[in-house]
């Protein structure tokens, strides 16, 4: 089901609001009334969106109203950011290191109305607010701590070995891990780890089973401990397991320990704690001290499952067992076993010809061969096997024990602001491979990252989102590069990821007919024709339009893209036209005045930028790898809030003029500047720039040996070369 965000919405704008500057609310007369009750109404709305995200699923009419809720508080966004933009028009015109002609640029763009404007906007948001209050109240919705995440599931012991394919090695892996001594003064901890419907339940119910192991602990302890980690539940349940007749509902913490101290009694035990999700480390080391205090632990062991490397790390000083996908070989025998009734398999060959391509969808996660296999059973018509063949799998009706709500349970237990930035993900084609530095700059460019604490970067921040999500397991470490990493997500994790953004995000192709008018963000994956007029009809909040794969050979259809996106989405925050055949951009581009990043990677047509571009000072990210320019126009010099540049020179010399006033500027990635001999005296203006890459720069890389990315006045000083001999 398709989701509003509308907390982390809710947050990212109070945010805002509050981290305006006296500045910034002084372009505008007699609106900070105004904006302090938009802060208090979405402040106080905020407060019960908790128990409105647990009821909507109840209530259509609850649902219906928080999607209006979602536009206005976007409005209200685009108001915010408004500020800020002006904000920069006159830092621009009083910046004492931009050409006088550049700031006389920007003085003549000064919106004559602009606080006329802003409090007509400010008091038509709080009037909607207003109106959609009754309403709002009338669901009587209530504050309280985010126990949104809590939900129990039911697992057990008992499993039909026959039943699972593919995972004896697994299998007796784990169990040799059960058998070696440890060293370790504290019970040993055996942590297997890996997505939802991966089979780490089944793994362990296969282990605990075995007869081996059945020898070696007498004593034998299944708890499914699910999302609620509390030390007097856990102490029951483990009671409770041993002796069923065992009366302790109402003991103490205390009372139950000695009663677990009696019951073990001397026993080496196995304790298998499946499903964990806790992440909080005092609560771990609370029931660990318990199990710990008893003397006659020798031999004892724990097997966790959790579908986070965080909490596998929290339990255990080994190394987590992270289990893999299944071959396709024992994928295709265990989907036969769910979508043929014994050897029916052997009467319709053009049906197993189908589902070999069906099983190829599941990239190996046994939850989904199932799932898929337990639509097919019984099915032989060959239209509907091919019809769950080129289904999405989030499209597929599923119950509750399949593989898209179990996988979805991963979604549920993440922080607001990084389910929204998941979601984002589903913009990228299935089998991706993302960059790390990107992906980061495109959350920037959508406001999607939390305000930087002390000591912090906004790229620290987004960093710390990716090592989050690649520590539950919902994204794959590809390779790492140091300061920048590639990463993948498994197609299951992205069908995730789309269905929760059906509102939120879409992929457009040929086949796209409509899109939902308040989509926000457009990705166009495909290289046949595609009507973009028609597509775009009555879109007007669209912020990121990612073109992929369309028809490169077609200037017309990226022609017609632009001026489109130019003409209707004047709050856009992200453009990434990568490998366009495009000649030009329009001078219209200038209008994006909200535009922080812009992606024209490898268009290599386009040899000069519009006169234009100096109106675009939100920019923070600009990728002009392969765009051949003889030189940086001094237009850019309005670029103030930039920190990542990439691009390509064909002068011999980088003349700094442009680069004077980029004192936010991180990352200057030179590539393929072939005849660029010497940087500039003004390189020294760029204080923050922490790294200078240096990509096929063969004249400057010959004199003076550059390889690639490098903290470059480190590399100023290992090398000793005077600085001025490296500068223009």
């Amino acid at each position: 089901m398709a989701e509003t965000f509308l907390l982390d919405i809710a947050q990212r704008v109070v945010e805002k609001i509050a981290h305006l500057s006296m500045e910034e609310l002084g372009l505008a007369f007699n609106v900070q009334s105004d904006l302090r009750k938009l802060k208090e109404t979405m402040s106080s709305i905020k407060a019960v969106l908790l128990d409105a995200e647990r009821q909507q699923h109840q209530n259509e009419k609850l649902r219906l109203c928080m999607w209006k809720l979602r536009d206005i508080f976007y409005d209200a966004e685009d108001v915010v950011d408004d500020f800020k933009c002006e904000a920069l028009r006159k830092q621009v015109v009083n910046h004492p290191n931009i050409s006088f002609k550049v700031r006389f640029l920007a003085s003549c763009s000064l919106p004559l109305s602009f606080s006329f404007k802003m409090g007509h906007k400010i008091k038509s948001i709080n009037q909607r607010l207003n109106e959609l209050a009754t309403e709002w109240n009338n669901f009587n919705l209530g504050q309280g701590t985010d126990n949104r995440h809590v939900f129990h599931r039911e697992t057990h012991s008992c499993v039909n070995s026959s039943d699972v394919i593919g995972r004896d090695v697994d299998k007796e892996n784990i169990i040799d891990l059960l058998m070696k001594p440890s060293e370790d003064p504290n019970i040993p901890v055996i942590p297997i780890v890996g997505i939802g419907g991966l089979g780490k339940t089944t793994l362990t119910q296969l282990v605990y089973n075995d007869d081996r192991v059945t020898r070696c602990f007498p004593l034998k302890i299944w708890i499914c401990v699910s999302d609620e980690f509390d030390l007097s539940r856990l102490l029951k349940l483990i009671i409770h397991s041993i002796n069923k007749g065992e009366k302790c509902d109402n003991l103490t913490v205390e009372a139950l320990q000695i009663c677990l101290r009696s019951l073990l009694n001397d026993k080496k035990f196995l304790l298998v704690l499946d499903d964990v999700w806790n992440e909080n480390r005092a609560r771990w080391i609370e029931l660990r001290d318990i199990l710990g205090s008893m003397d006659y632990l020798c031999g004892s062991k724990i097997i966790v499952t959790t579908r986070s490397l965080k909490v596998a790390f929290i339990m255990s000083s080994i190394h987590p067992y992270e289990l893999k996908g299944l071959p396709f070989e024992d994928c295709l025998t265990l989907f036969m076993k769910w979508a043929f009734n014994n050897e029916d398999e052997r009467q319709y060959p053009n049906l197993m010809r189908i589902g070999k391509e069906i099983v190829q969808k599941c990239k190996g996660v046994p939850l989904a061969v199932r799932t898929l296999g337990s639509l097919l059973f019984l099915k032989t018509d060959e239209s509907y096997w091919i019809s769950i063949r080129d289904s999405e799998i989030w499209m597929l009706e599923q119950s509750e024990n399949d593989i898209l709500p179990v996988l979805k349970l991963s979604y549920n237990h993440l922080p607001s602001h990084l389910q929204r930035c998941l979601a984002l993900l589903s913009l990228y084609k299935k089998d991706e491979i993302y960059y790390s530095d990107q992906v980061v700059y495109l959350w920037m460019a959508n406001g999607l990252l939390e305000h930087p604490k002390q000591k912090q970067d906004w790229e620290d921040v987004g960093d710390q989102y990716l090592n989050e999500l690649m520590s539950r397991c919902l994204i794959q470490m590809n390779q790492d590069y140091g300061d920048v990493f590639t990463f993948k997500m498994h197609d299951l994790i992205h069908d995730l990821a789309l269905e929760v953004s059906q509102k939120e995000c879409k992929i457009v192709n040929c086949q796209t007919k409509t899109i939902d008018e308040n989509v926000r963000h457009l990705s166009f994956c495909d290289d046949k024709q595609i009507n973009v007029a028609q597509v775009f009809t009555k879109l007007k909040n669209v912020r990121t339009v990612m073109v992929q794969e369309v028809s490169k050979e077609s200037k017309a259809i990226h022609e017609s893209l632009v001026s489109l996106c130019v003409s209707n989405f004047k709050y856009i925050r992200a453009l990434c036209l990568q490998d366009s055949p495009l000649t030009a951009l329009p001078y219209s581009i200038g209008a994006l005045k909200h535009l922080r990043e812009l992606d024209l990677t490898n268009c290599c047509n386009i040899k000069k930028l519009p006169s234009s571009f100096y109106k675009l000072r939100r920019l923070q990210s600009l990728r002009m790898r392969g765009v051949p320019l003889m030189q940086l126009p001094v237009s850019m010099e309005t670029l103030i809030e930039l920190r990542y540049l990439e691009i390509t020179i064909k002068a011999k010399k980088l003349k700094g003029s442009r680069l004077r006033s980029w004192t936010s500027l991180q990352c200057l990635a030179l590539v393929d500047c072939d005849n660029l001999e010497c940087l500039s005296e003004e390189m020294k203006c760029l204080t923050e720039l922490t790294h200078l890459i240096l990509h096929g720069c063969t004249e400057l890389s010959n004199r003076y040996h550059i390889n690639g990315r490098l903290d470059w006045q480190e590399w100023l000083k290992k090398k000793r070369i005077p600085f001025d001999d490296l500068l223009d």
